[in-house]
């Protein structure tokens, strides 16, 4: 890396697009790097299960998904749309979510990603350099932030399990499967992957 060159950041004048983090094994290693701090990590482990964007999760308090089961679900308002979405409570949440509540004992009336600077929920911002943070740690080259999490969700969702655009995109509240192809930028990686497919 050339000094002056940032792992994290966007080259000046480039387009303000974060990236998922891709590989299953870089997911690995931030969860891994989080297991002692529960906040952090039950942020990233919802972030990158759910599809919500990191606004809609900051907005929720600790009374909202305290007594969830693995398989409820949470209907929320989503922040930036006005429509309804859903939180599911998977495995892998409930297990974070446990840890963050024997741990923290946190009061039903906080938020669930408290701030430590009073009782409100941390920001964006904060997020955003939080998730630069950890990529940084696990040397991941190119451009992270907020919603790198959310990205990282439908970038799985879509490489590793096959789930079709069409489904992400009602998942992601996307006016068109075509928004969901460039907005996880995997487009011309699957053209090309099939194009290797051989017919007759």
């Amino acid at each position: 890396m050339k000094k002056g060159e940032n792992y994290n950041f966007p080259k000046k004048g480039s387009k303000m697009t974060v990236d998922p983090i891709r590989r299953l094994k870089d997911i690995q290693a931030i969860s891994k790097m989080l297991s002692d701090n529960p906040r952090n990590n039950l942020l990233f482990v919802m972030g990158t299960n759910n599809g919500l964007r990191t606004g809609d999760l900051l907005r929720l308090k600790v009374e909202d998904v305290k007594g969830m089961k693995v398989g409820d679900t949470l209907i929320i308002k989503e922040g930036k749309t006005g429509k309804r979405n859903i939180l599911v409570m998977n495995k892998s949440i409930h297990k974070s979510l446990q840890i963050y509540l024997e741990k923290i004992k946190p009061n039903d009336e906080d938020y669930l990603f408290k701030s430590r600077k009073g009782n409100k929920a941390v920001t964006i911002q904060c997020v955003n350099n939080i998730v630069k943070n950890w990529t940084r740690n696990i040397n991941l080259k190119g451009n992270y932030g907020a919603h790198s999490l959310r990205k990282t969700w439908g970038y799985v969702q879509r490489t590793v399990y096959g789930v079709g655009f069409e489904i992400l995109c009602k998942r992601f509240n996307h006016s068109s499967p075509a928004i969901t192809m460039r907005y996880l930028g995997i487009e011309d990686k699957e053209v090309q992957n099939i194009l290797m497919n051989e017919v007759g």
